[in-house]
């Protein structure tokens, strides 16, 4: 049945299909003030969107050189990312309006990525070099329709560097830095990350190449009295080529291998331990696109491989595959209604108590409408059929109402969506806990709210989401296996945000999130956080920056005891500043992270960073 459901969608996409001319990219990510893509798939104007899409550009990266991906996405709205502010190389958990990791759909380029193997399946952040990122968009809110499974709470968009203009171009990065906790402030320099990549272009044909690695030692994983050391590297080759045949038609081809291996030490008990995990990713992938007079056909496709050695008390090996095909045609309507109707392939395979798989085919359609009296909707339909749990329906409706100011706009945003997420190939067939009964968890998501914009000064928004889950998997420690929860989680929250230019060469951005879980006991989410940055730049070559973060009160487990227990509020500063010696050539920069060596706790009884410093350049040629 599903090969027939398969065929039928393609046949479509192929009948909506026209020739003429070219049009650009839909998923290439534009400035914020201009245009989103992500909840759409469509660049469109901001104004026009019915949602407060959170955008990272290239300038926002190169002015956090030295931190990680998830140092960098931890700042912004609606995002709590756990174990990025303590030893590189802890295990992250990345929660978004009171949700779980398994809520968060990651895409490198568009592709969905995750790793069958993991006991979540979920995509480890720790794989990923900011070096070789050109922006970073983050959707939040239930988009399964345009994205499918897993993205109930936020999708973030990842998007890899473009090759140069030039012939051949040049860009290397270097830098070192402290790694110490708030009581041990010795100063060593432990922390070494160092990048360079040559790309470039050849008439029609795009290349680029390269390298990075990150060398920290200094912390313990957990807190000790020896002081104990446990060293984190990573290293990463990505290859990117691409050929355009003509005004029409283009080609992509691209490889990444990333090595990753991480000391650690034992979480029951916190007690010092030899252990090592070590994993390897393998990701190859390609994306094309045929344009015409309205519209373009896009197909895109990626196969990773994934290999984990665990050592420690109990020994494991993990291999995973993850195959990925997504066919989609986008047509635009005289500039009012713009469609997509796609289908997408998944294969997740994996090595757990003998070779498991299960597969899904997802055909999907979206449609943009955009009024001349400032009504906008963008709604959209899927059609989950999954190789375990057959079919399963989802769909969004998002509509905004969008007012032109003398300068700016005024926009009240509304949205309903709904999305599914299946259980993990380990939680169904693994070694600790699974549990083949399990049924797939279902998410429903409301919000409404306002953005305001004045001129290119001022933009300030405001949400309110509402989110219900049903039949979510927890794990027993009890029983010590895997259930489908009896009882509903009910979240609710508000987001704020200010971006505000009070002077001409000052910018100002900050934000607000309350975030309230009811139903289980919600640990490592923070009811209320801030996050600010206030930056100036002096005379185009200096640029300085100060940074607050402000997490408040929390539950955390104490899985020597199994009870829980508040963690208290703590604020952070940080400090930048950078100083370009030749123009859009050799620039330097200084970071000063936790400026006032402040003490906290992140999760019970795992090392934090206290006041660390990094020292770096950065030079393109």
């Amino acid at each position: 049945m599903m090969k027939r459901y398969s065929l039928f969608c393609i046949l479509c996409v192929l009948l909506t299909t026209v020739s003429a001319q070219s049009q650009r990219d839909s998923m290439e990510l534009q400035e914020l003030d201009e245009v989103v893509v992500s909840d759409s798939r469509f660049p469109l104007k901001r104004e026009n969107s019915g949602k407060t899409v959170i955008k990272i550009g290239l300038k926002e990266l190169e002015n956090n050189q030295g931190k990680t991906v998830a140092e960098i996405i931890n700042i912004k709205s609606g995002i709590e990312i756990t174990g990025s502010r303590g030893r590189q190389g802890e295990v992250l958990g990345v929660f978004a309006r009171g949700g779980r990791g398994r809520q968060i759909l990651i895409l490198i380029d568009g592709i969905r990525v995750s790793d069958p193997s993991s006991f979540s399946q979920e995509y480890d952040l720790r794989l990923l070099a900011a070096s070789n990122i050109e922006s970073i968009e983050i959707i939040k809110g239930a988009a399964s329709t345009l994205y499918g499974m897993s993205a109930a709470t936020a999708v973030i968009n990842i998007r890899s560097k473009k090759a140069s203009n030039k012939k051949i171009s040049g860009d290397f990065q270097s830098s070192i830095g402290t790694n110490q906790s708030s009581s041990e402030q010795n100063y060593n320099i432990s922390d070494f990350s160092n990048t360079a990549s040559v790309t470039g272009t050849l008439d029609s044909f795009t290349y680029s190449l390269g390298f990075s690695n990150v060398y920290t030692n200094g912390l313990s994983s957990i807190v000790t009295e020896t002081n104990e050391e446990d060293p984190f590297s990573r290293y990463n080759i990505d290859l990117k080529f691409g050929y355009t045949f003509n005004d029409r038609v283009n080609l992509t081809i691209y490889a990444n291998q990333t090595n990753l291996n991480s000391a650690y030490d034992e979480s029951f008990g916190l007690i010092d331990a030899p252990y090592t995990f070590i994993t390897e990713q393998k990701r190859l992938g390609l994306s094309s696109k045929w344009t015409y007079e309205k519209g373009d056909l896009n197909l895109n496709g990626s196969f990773t491989n994934y290999k984990s050695d665990n050592r420690s008390a109990f020994p494991s090996m993990f291999e995973g595959n993850n195959y990925v095909v997504d066919l989609f045609n986008r047509y635009t309507f005289d500039d009012s209604i713009y469609a997509i109707l796609g289908v997408n392939y998944n294969l997740d395979r994996a090595e757990v108590e003998g070779t498991q798989e299960f597969s899904l085919v997802d055909p999907y359609a979206n449609l943009v409408y955009i009024s001349s009296f400032g009504l906008n909707i963008n709604a959209g339909l899927r059609l989950n059929l999954h190789s375990e749990y057959g079919s399963h329906v989802v769909y969004n409706i998002n509509p905004s109402y969008s007012i032109a100011l003398e300068e700016g706009y005024l926009k009240f945003m509304g949205s309903y969506a709904t999305s599914y997420i299946t259980p993990s190939l380990s939680q169904l067939f693994g070694m600790f806990g699974a549990n083949p009964l399990l049924e797939p968890e279902t998410n429903r998501t409301a919000e409404g709210g306002l953005e305001y914009k004045a001129n290119e000064t001022l933009r300030l928004s405001a949400l309110y989401f509402n989110r219900k889950e049903d039949n979510f998997v927890f794990f027993d420690n009890t029983l010590f296996q895997y259930f489908n929860a009896t009882n509903t989680i009910n979240a609710q929250g508000l987001e704020a945000q200010l971006d505000w230019v009070p002077l001409e060469k000052m910018n100002l951005i900050a934000n607000y999130t309350f975030t309230e879980r009811k139903g289980d006991n919600a640990i490592r989410i923070p009811k209320h956080s801030v996050n600010a940055a206030l930056s100036y730049n002096f005379s185009g070559k200096t640029y300085t920056s100060l940074t607050y973060a402000y997490t408040g009160k929390r539950l955390d487990t104490d899985f020597n005891t199994f009870n829980d227990e508040v963690l208290d509020p703590f604020s952070t500063f940080g400090f930048y500043i950078s100083q370009e010696v030749m123009t859009n050539k050799l620039k330097f920069f200084l970071n000063v992270e936790n400026v006032f060596n402040t003490n906290f706790t992140e999760v019970i009884g795992f090392t934090t960073r206290g006041r660390n410093l990094r020292l770096g350049l950065s030079l393109k040629l």
